[in-house]
């Protein structure tokens, strides 16, 4: 028999925010483990003797590591409990970010940053799943929004303070630091994160796990709104892993001039999610949705501009910045329809959607890689543009399935 578990929360209250708070700073450490060292790129290859070029690997592992796990961790929580099995995550990546501070090879230092990237399969496919199980629709909305602000921190700060902290010390107490707010979090998660899973009974079987995964990959509606929400954040997930190549080694920016020119791109990210918690739960999801589409095709729609010239990084900054607006309002929204667009446990569908959400970052950050080798900054924008008229077409699907013609 499934364990009974508290009822949604409707009102949030600061005793309730808790858990969400000790949540995000997991993430928050996630993400700035990746911000914080994208400045440190250019040295570490140096480092280890390794061409620039094989910079943006580091990420596209790091987002390959976050597919890695989640096949078995939405089953296993779904089994075990939600809580034990996040707080094993927190301490795996505390692990790794100690582990790496020891490397000798670029090798090793991409093997765990692999590591690394697990931490994102237990925040999706275990924390996220509990956040939605523990509150109703719009206040589930509203928290992953506010939360979605705090973690976004992360990008906007993290290669500033990276650069900053790369004047007065080495890399490695960048991981270190990060090690340190992981730590504060697993404490967090294991005073105040509640037990929502429904705790099935059944054995963990690969015929079992074959059966439900199948069960999701055949609802159309569902594929439809994952690959929608991967695509639409893809290009800016490849921006993030080729922004040291696009502003330190073609600009010839500073480190520090590459944290401040990264600042217009993620706070257009999060005034995104400031305006989705301020509009939800009075405007329907699927305008909320409609309406983030305009700045995020406005924006690549101005980034064509590159490809007549494409040194003019400034403006694909500010083009980026507002395609950003639109990837902030769209994808909370987005998720929540996509996660209960399926009526398989939520484990399991949680970890569907990361799996091929954290593959579509992974395969477009190589893509936008070898398209900026061969063609520079236009060839970086052309991918981008394909990836957006993909979400776009996905998301109609999506939203006709779920909505009706109205929502397209």
């Amino acid at each position: 028999m499934p364990n009974h578990h508290p009822r949604p929360i409707s009102q949030l209250s600061p005793l309730t925010l808790l858990f969400p708070l000790a949540l995000v700073l997991f993430e928050f450490a996630t993400y700035i483990s990746n911000d914080m060292i994208l400045p440190a790129m250019p040295t570490i290859v140096h480092l280890f003797g390794v061409d620039p070029s094989h910079i943006p690997s580091a990420m596209s592992l790091c987002l390959l590591g976050g597919a890695s796990l989640q096949w078995l961790l939405g089953p296993l929580s779904d089994r075990k409990g939600r809580k034990p099995i996040m707080l094993a995550g927190v301490l795996l990546f505390i692990f790794a970010c100690i582990a790496i501070i020891f490397v000798h090879s670029y090798s090793w230092f991409l093997f765990f940053r692999f590591l690394q990237g697990t931490g994102m399969c237990f925040i999706g496919a275990v924390g996220y799943a509990a956040i939605q199980e523990s509150f109703t629709e719009a206040t589930a909305i509203r928290v992953t929004a506010l939360m979605a602000n705090v973690a976004l921190i992360a990008p906007l700060i993290g290669p500033l303070a990276g650069a900053m902290l790369l004047q007065a010390s080495d890399w490695e107490w960048i991981f270190i630091f990060v090690a340190i707010i992981a730590t504060i979090s697993a404490l967090g998660l294991w005073r105040f994160m509640p037990e929502t899973s429904p705790k099935i009974s059944s054995p963990l079987k690969v015929s079992s796990l074959k059966n439900d995964y199948m069960a999701v990959l055949r609802n159309r509606r569902f594929l439809a709104g994952a690959i929608s929400i991967g695509f639409t954040s893809m290009p800016l997930l490849a921006w993030i892993a080729l922004a040291p190549l696009i502003l330190m080694n073609d600009a010839g920016l500073s480190t520090i001039d590459y944290g401040y020119w990264q600042i217009p791109v993620f706070a257009g990210l999060i005034l995104g999610n400031i305006i989705l918690a301020k509009v939800v739960g009075s405007v329907p999801i699927y305008r909320i949705i409609k309406l983030g589409s305009i700045p995020f095709l406005l924006g690549f729609v101005l980034s064509l501009h590159l490809i007549y010239a494409p040194t003019a990084w400034i403006w694909l900054v500010a083009s980026l910045s507002i395609s950003a607006v639109g990837i902030g309002i769209i994808n909370a929204a987005q998720f929540r329809l996509a996660l209960f667009a399926s009526d398989q446990s939520k484990g399991t569908v949680s970890a569907a959607l990361g799996i091929i959400i954290m593959i579509i970052f992974s395969l477009g950050i190589e893509l936008a890689k070898l398209a900026h080798e061969y063609a520079g900054n236009a060839g970086f924008v052309m991918v981008c543009i394909a990836g957006a008229l993909t979400a776009v077409t996905a998301r109609r699907r999506f939203l006709r399935g779920q909505f009706g013609e109205d929502a397209q």
